[in-house]
């Protein structure tokens, strides 16, 4: 399985920006797909995931990011407004497997927020 992360830019606060990961080598619809992130200096963290119909959310992207899939395009997409500058940092997008577990890793998509 491969996940392909795109998107990444340098944006202004307030600004909004769409990430994309799409997902070869398996059946997509049978993963929960997920979006984590990292900042310079800090530990990989939680963002948002789709699973078993529903959505989740990281407190910090509760009400600005919207998580989202198609199936058809084996793609989850991470649609992130009202930017902000601690909004910075290098996306991942995961694939769960059986019990919750990451099974696989995108490359990671940079997003630069000014202020």
């Amino acid at each position: 399985v491969q996940l392909q992360a795109s998107g990444g830019g340098l944006v202004q606060a307030g600004d909004s920006l769409r990430l994309s990961c799409v997902v070869s080598g398996r059946t997509f619809s049978r993963y929960g797909m997920g979006w984590f992130r990292q900042a310079p200096g800090k530990e990989r963290e939680f963002v948002a995931k789709w699973s078993g119909g529903r959505a989740f959310y990281a407190d910090s992207a509760k009400g600005r990011f919207t998580i989202s899939r198609d199936n058809a395009k084996n793609a989850v997409y991470l649609e992130m407004n009202s930017l902000k500058p601690e909004d910075t940092a290098v996306y991942y997008c995961a694939a769960y497997g059986v019990g919750g577990r990451i099974d696989y890793w995108g490359q990671g998509t940079l997003v630069t927020v000014s202020s």
